[in-house]
């Protein structure tokens, strides 16, 4: 039966919190100090807000009064209308139901001229709250059915966390505790539109429902940090609160005596207000625990304090059932009928209250709020699904054509290797039967490709600056340059082989272009390559060089150079060449 009491005595806090949490922009607390020694006409309105929340989430009510009513005065002496319906937002926390309600009407009229955004699901908000506060429990979930719509219209995500956490809160007060742990549990570790002091209270809310769900281990691990959290913050209040769970959690485990033990130090503190909630939640498990240990006495006493506060406060929750039904029961015993005709009596207008909430709360919360909640899961499940198989197919085709890229590259790779070994057979062909004498192989070996820049002679196209003896003893030197394979030599530039042979690079150039057709660069390669080909074939041990090496005997800097080289010349590569030699000669 516990399982269905704890809960509520939580209920109450967060609602306080999630009110006020509306006004708040900022969670920064102040330190307390005595309100009658503050000058509140130094403070802004946001730091009013502060010191507001300060005193009301500590139970000073009679502070958090004097600061509600300066704020609402000043928002008027300045005629701030946003202000205004926030100063009547403060008023409402601690008036009675009736003032309480004219208060958040007022705040209604003063908002419709304000951020669209926030009301008016804030005033729907409020207005749970309120109902909440004072047991009417069928009002409080149409207003919060109705904040939740215009939340989610307007995308508040403050908003609709604070709704569903508040409905959440009812389906605990009708033991649907698993469906209230999921909320709890998501907005602890996934509202990032709350600040930490909302996620302590949401945890405690979600260490209760564990407890009723006989979760203690993770209910455990959730106690011991906020009790952690409490002390290193200096945070009383939450810390009694979480040792209040944890004696919920020793009298789970029959570890009773150590539950006794904390109770009684909790009912100490939280003794000095009746309205305060977390009194009940101590009162009712210390009696449960002594029914534990056989102290029927000490059960009483705790139960008849109860009742006591339940006529102050007229805040019902569904466990005073048990309490009523355990005095009724003793008082039998003891044959006292005027106590249990008394108790009989408590127990009956009681019951009467939570059945009729209880009734309204079974069929309407699954109607109102369940039943929408999985029609928009399911159509938020297909749309997921649809999105995955647009994904799927978005992959596939991309997969496909990444697969037709490397078939392509493949087969194109296939073809240009084919290629560049048909080439090397050729040049290794040509080469092994001596059927050119040229010094330019691949001009003469592939299908003469180079064509004739002119047919006139070699005399006339040289340039007329250049004399004709110098243009003969140029010719001269260049065929002795390339019989003595001094174009191996590394370094060799068009000005070192003109200082070389005695001439300007003017000349040198003309001559080059003119005769042999190519530019200096040109013809340097040409003449390197002509001799890599004929050398690779002949020689076995050269063939065996790393292509570095081979790249270094021809004059080259880099292997980079050589193999772009060879490739501009014979259109294959210097690696597939060797290949060829080597499948040649073994054949």
């Amino acid at each position: 039966m516990i399982e269905k009491n704890v809960n509520l005595y939580f209920i109450y806090k967060m609602m306080k919190l999630i009110s006020i949490i509306l006004l708040l922009l900022s969670n920064f607390i102040y330190a307390q100090k005595i309100i009658e020694n503050d000058s509140l006409k130094k403070y802004s309105f946001l730091d009013l807000k502060i010191k507001f929340d300060n005193y009301y989430f500590r139970d000073k009510t009679y502070e958090s009064k004097l600061i509600a009513k300066y704020f609402l005065q000043k928002a008027k002496n300045e005629r701030n209308e946003s202000q205004i319906a926030d100063g009547y937002m403060l008023m409402q926390f601690d008036a009675t139901f009736t003032d309480a309600l004219k208060y958040i009407d007022s705040v209604n009229i003063y908002s419709t001229k304000l951020d669209k955004k926030v009301y008016p699901a804030k005033i729907y908000l409020l207005r749970g709250n309120l109902y909440f506060k004072f047991d009417y429990f069928k009002q409080a979930l149409d207003s919060y059915i109705l904040a939740l719509r215009y939340a989610k219209e307007n995308k508040n995500e403050r908003q609709i966390a604070f709704t569903e956490l508040n409905i959440a809160f009812l389906q605990n007060y009708i033991g649907k505790y698993k469906e209230a742990a999921k909320t709890f549990r998501y907005y602890l570790y996934n509202g990032k539109a709350l600040y930490n002091i909302e996620r302590s209270q949401i945890q405690q809310n979600l260490v209760d429902a564990y407890i009723a769900l006989n979760k203690l281990d993770s209910a455990k691990v959730l106690i011991k940090e906020g009790i952690q959290s409490s002390l290193k913050n200096k945070d009383k209040y939450n810390y009694y609160k979480y040792l209040c769970l944890q004696s919920y959690y020793n009298l789970k485990t029959e570890n009773y005596k150590k539950a006794v033990s904390d109770l009684l130090l909790c009912k100490k503190y939280f003794s000095t207000d009746p309205s305060d909630l977390n009194i009940n939640y101590t009162l009712f498990v210390l009696g449960k625990t002594y029914i534990g240990l056989h102290e029927k006495d000490k059960t009483v006493q705790n139960f008849i304090e109860i009742d006591s506060n339940i006529q102050k406060t007229n805040n019902t929750f569904p466990e005073l059932r048990e309490v009523y039904t355990y005095l009724i029961d003793y008082y039998k015993e003891k044959n006292d009928k005027e106590k249990q005709l008394y108790y009989i009596d408590r127990f009956l207008k009681v019951d009467q209250k939570l059945d009729e909430q209880f009734r309204y709360l079974s069929v309407e919360l699954p109607k109102k709020y369940d039943t929408p909640n999985l029609l928009q899961e399911k159509e938020d499940l297909i749309n997921d699904l649809k999105n995955r198989k647009k994904n799927l197919y978005i992959s596939i085709s991309i997969l496909l054509l990444i697969l037709l890229l490397i078939l392509y590259l493949y087969y194109k790779a296939k073809k240009t290797a084919k290629e560049h070994q048909k080439i090397a057979q050729e040049l290794i062909h040509n080469i092994e039967n001596k059927n050119s004498k040229s010094s330019d192989i691949k001009k003469e070996l592939i299908e003469s490709k180079i064509s004739e820049q002119t047919e006139a002679e070699g005399e006339n196209k040289a340039t007329k600056a250049v004399p004709e003896d110098v243009i003969q003893a140029l010719i001269k030197e260049l065929e002795d340059f390339e019989n003595k394979e001094d174009f191996l030599k590394n370094g060799i530039t068009l000005a070192s082989l003109a200082k070389n042979i005695k001439t300007n690079t003017a000349y040198l150039s003309e001559i080059i272009n003119t005769y042999k057709e190519k530019n200096f660069t040109t013809y340097l390669n040409d003449l390197r390559i002509d001799y890599v080909l004929r050398r690779l074939v002949k020689d076995k041990k050269f063939r065996s060089y790393k292509l570095t090496a081979i790249a270094e005997e021809l004059g080259y800097n880099n292997v980079q150079a050589f193999s772009t080289a060879f490739k501009k010349k014979t259109g294959t590569t210097p690696s597939i060449y060797i290949k060829e030699i080597e499948k040649t000669t073994t054949h």
